[in-house]
């Protein structure tokens, strides 16, 4: 598990040659950082991947690097259902109560509940 302390510590001492893209598991910028530490540009992006790295909050840290999501955070984003599962579930609320076996105020009430959630 990645610590947002150590990234942030990586990238500003050793952050012009990629170390802390390495450590987050973003070994392609990473080499980028490591090829064209010769040029500073690297130093500059790892002072800003530094400032980043701490005005970032840990849910948002654990969601990004350590595939972690927190879903009572409002920054964590909820899976939605695709819109044909949407419309096979409103199918099927549809076919129980044409079968009899909901009441048309239980199909109502199911049904405006579920459209509500989404």
């Amino acid at each position: 598990m990645k610590n947002k302390i150590v990234a942030a510590l990586l990238a500003f001492f050793v952050g012009s040659f990629g170390i802390h893209k390495f450590y987050l598991g973003e070994g392609g910028a990473g080499i980028l950082y490591l090829l064209f530490c010769w040029t500073f540009i690297p130093g500059i992006l790892a002072f800003f991947d530094f400032i980043f790295i701490l005005l970032m909050s840990d849910q948002r840290f654990n969601a990004k690097y350590n595939n972690i999501i927190d879903y009572k955070t409002p920054y964590s984003t909820i899976p939605r259902e695709s819109p044909r599962n949407n419309v096979a579930i409103l199918t099927d609320l549809k076919k129980l109560y044409d079968s009899g076996i909901i009441t048309a105020e239980e199909y109502e009430q199911k049904r405006r509940k579920y459209l509500d959630s989404l």
